[in-house]
């Protein structure tokens, strides 16, 4: 006679409720475990490939990066190419602090600024692919603090919230917030205003507003921001410096101090770290780097190419970004804002990236998906000057005629062009120091 297991049912509600308690741990061991098999697996992406260089003139790159750090208003820069998916050129350049002769290196952690937009918008979507967030729900679903003019978070959908679609006029309440008032409490007050337009049908740019995304996250989630985009994309992605938090930037071994257009050391500000959606994001360069390789497609087991096609699709018009760009108008047509991101016609290419500035810290990001090449550069002071250095990258991916887009040729000694050196980046050693890892 087959021996019978007999158990009372007490003893059995206990047995299975053991399991229900352990079952959670085991998925979240498991998705652990996922995440640093894609962390590994990625890591070959956050090596240099000199095998992936085909368009860019990288000695010419570097010359005129080494004259871009010795401009007066310059204190310290780090710059990422990627060609074809891969990283080719990561170089840091000037000091981590005026005067300290601390230099710049691929390692160096800044803020991405507003660059932090496209970075929430992303974790949105994925929790969108997922099923958690309906893209086109009101925001009022999520029970974040927005309020917005004649209860307009009822009719404001999540698309429009990370669009900057919502019927503020632009950057509402971001005095209110730089003078220390919490952005929850502004955020419920934004509907005591005048509303510009109906929710979806004018854009103007949000940082208070936009953040209600760290909101809707950290809800959906049931952890606060910085660890759920540390979970969910950082650690994936291979982005070992990144982080949500001031401390995230002061505590990095490595750090650049923010500087004024004068190069006098700033206070790092806590402002824009209460909105870390809007702003709140730091890394390396490298990381940076990776995070745009993510972002042309290059890792689609993080990144799905239906997801990247969501955020990065031109959903609004923004003509005032044309007068922005109005120097560059030779190359730069049609812009437009998608989901944190911005897209252009350059020269007949399609064009995505972003730009960003906090007090003392700027940034930009510009790929072109097609071909997933492109650049991403960090520095520590408030000037633009080297805010044409994207577009001379993508004259090179392109095989554009060269043009003078950093406006080095204004004043100084005569700079490399298009016809200068080779492809070899030498060691050489720029005024106020060069730390280049390229090759």
């Amino acid at each position: 006679m087959e021996r019978q297991h007999i158990i009372g049912f007490g003893v059995f509600a206990a047995l299975v409720g053991a399991v229900a308690l352990a079952a959670p741990h085991h998925r979240v061991d498991a998705n652990r475990a996922g995440q640093q098999k894609l962390a590994a697996a990625h890591l070959k992406l956050a090596r240099l490939s000199m095998s992936a260089r085909h368009d860019i003139n990288y000695a010419q790159l570097d010359a005129r990066l080494k004259y871009m750090v010795a401009r007066p208003t310059m204190v310290g820069l780090s710059v990422g190419v990627i060609e074809n998916g891969r990283i080719t050129f990561l170089a840091g350049y000037g000091e981590t602090t005026e005067g300290s002769g601390d230099a710049v290196t691929p390692e160096t952690v800044f803020r991405w600024a507003s660059c932090s937009k496209g970075l929430a918008a992303t974790m949105v979507a994925k929790l969108a692919e997922q099923g958690k967030v309906d893209l086109n729900a009101p925001v009022a679903n999520y029970s974040t603090s927005l309020r917005l003019p004649n209860g307009g978070e009822y009719r404001a959908t999540v698309t429009d919230l990370l669009s900057h679609r919502l019927g503020l006029y632009r950057n509402a309440y971001d005095n209110k917030l730089e003078e220390g008032e919490s952005p929850f409490v502004l955020r419920s007050t934004l509907g005591q205003l005048n509303a510009v337009c109906a929710p979806g049908t004018c854009w103007d740019y949000q940082n208070v507003a936009y953040d209600a995304s760290s909101e809707m996250v950290a809800r959906v989630m049931g952890m606060p921001y910085p660890q759920a985009v540390k979970r969910t994309l950082f650690d994936p992605i291979g982005m070992t410096s990144a982080s949500a938090t001031r401390d995230g930037l002061m505590g990095a071994r490595n750090w650049a101090r923010p500087h004024s257009v004068g190069r006098r050391v700033l206070p790092v500000t806590d402002a824009y770290y209460k909105v870390p959606a809007a702003g709140g994001i730091n890394s390396n360069i490298k990381d940076f780097a990776l995070w745009m390789i993510a972002q042309s497609g290059g890792m689609p087991d993080v990144l799905s190419p239906k997801l990247l096609a969501t955020i990065h699709a031109p959903l609004v018009k923004t003509p005032g970004e044309a007068g922005r760009m109005r120097k560059f108008a030779e190359r730069v047509h049609s812009p437009f804002y998608g989901m944190g991101w911005r897209s252009y016609d350059y020269a007949g290419h399609h064009i995505v990236g972003h730009r960003g500035g906090v007090n003392g810290y700027r940034s930009l990001i510009l790929f072109d998906p097609a071909l997933k090449s492109g650049v991403v550069a960090l520095w520590n002071s408030n000037t633009s000057q080297p805010g044409g250095l994207e577009f001379e990258v993508m004259d090179m991916i392109y095989h554009l005629p060269f043009r003078d887009w950093m406006e080095l040729s204004k004043s100084g000694p005569p700079v490399p062009s298009a016809d200068d050196g080779d492809d070899q980046v030498t060691p050489a050693v720029a005024a106020r120091g060069s730390s280049a890892s390229a090759g």
